[in-house]
């Protein structure tokens, strides 16, 4: 794929930015954001095809890899790192993989994303099996490091999906399952951490939050098997326990922390 044909690298629709005032950058920046849910929309059959996909084989205990650089490495380790406490989920079930290591998640690591023998060897750390499950996330869709991972891992059996922001790719080719949205030219030309970043944020939330609730830990509209971390968490689920039970605030949270998770709670009174 050519420099000049990727859409995440074509000129910003706006010009002398330099000269905008700061209200002039900040409607022209949120007037680029709005365009990003639609483009998401879009992609919406290719996202589930990948959840319904990916679900099964978690349900039997496969894993869930994200591989990514720089800023997508970056938004995939975000969405990981945050299911664990979330949904009560063990850290090792969704991993998040990033070009340069857990270094590169706060200082960029030179040339990491140019290898494209790395990612694999990467993920090889893992041992991954026939039953994970790679979703590689570039925007331009031409990152070395990701391309090669998810050709790797799809040869060794492994499902593959990946996100990226530039139609018919090399990545988009070698995974399975492609997600793309199309979001445009950036505000700052080919500041891919503006429209593309966010988009990427949008489509792993939706794949991680679509699969926590097929795998059983979401009951009605609520995180009954989060861990409880911090006290916001604690007086969430109590409110939660108080409103399933019909209890009062203290002996709901008695009985939380007594069981240690809202769903146990609930458990427990449904089968006395």
């Amino acid at each position: 794929m050519k420099y000049e044909d990727k859409i995440t690298e074509q000129p910003s629709h706006y010009d002398h930015l330099e000269r905008m005032s700061v209200g002039e950058m900040l409607s022209a920046i949120n007037a680029e954001d709005a365009r990003v849910a639609a483009s998401v929309e879009q992609a919406i059959p290719q996202i589930e095809a990948l959840v319904q996909a990916v679900g099964p084989r978690m349900k039997q205990g496969g894993r869930l890899f994200y591989v990514g650089a720089g800023t997508s490495g970056r938004l995939g380790v975000l969405d990981a790192s945050e299911l664990p406490p979330t949904y009560g989920i063990s850290p090792d079930w969704v991993v998040g993989i990033i070009a340069g290591g857990d270094a590169a998640l706060r200082h960029s690591v030179e040339h990491a994303e140019d290898d494209a023998l790395q990612g694999w060897r990467d993920l090889e750390a893992y041992q991954p099996s026939a039953d994970d499950s790679v979703v590689g996330i570039a925007a331009s869709g031409t990152t070395p490091y990701v391309v090669g991972a998810v050709q790797q891992a799809r040869a060794h059996g492994l499902l593959t999906g990946c996100i990226t922001c530039n139609p018919h790719t090399p990545l988009a080719e070698a995974a399975e399952f492609p997600i793309e949205t199309i979001v445009g030219a950036e505000f700052v030309t080919g500041s891919s951490r503006m429209k593309s970043g966010t988009a990427q944020k949008m489509v792993l939330n939706m794949i991680s939050t679509s699969l926590m609730i097929l795998l059983g830990r979401v009951e009605g509209n609520r995180m009954v098997k989060m861990q409880l971390t911090n006290e916001k968490l604690i007086d969430r689920g109590t409110r939660m326990v108080q409103a399933s039970l019909g209890i009062f605030y203290e002996e709901a949270r008695r009985r939380l922390m007594e069981a240690g998770s809202v769903d146990k709670v609930i458990r427990i009174w449904k089968n006395k």
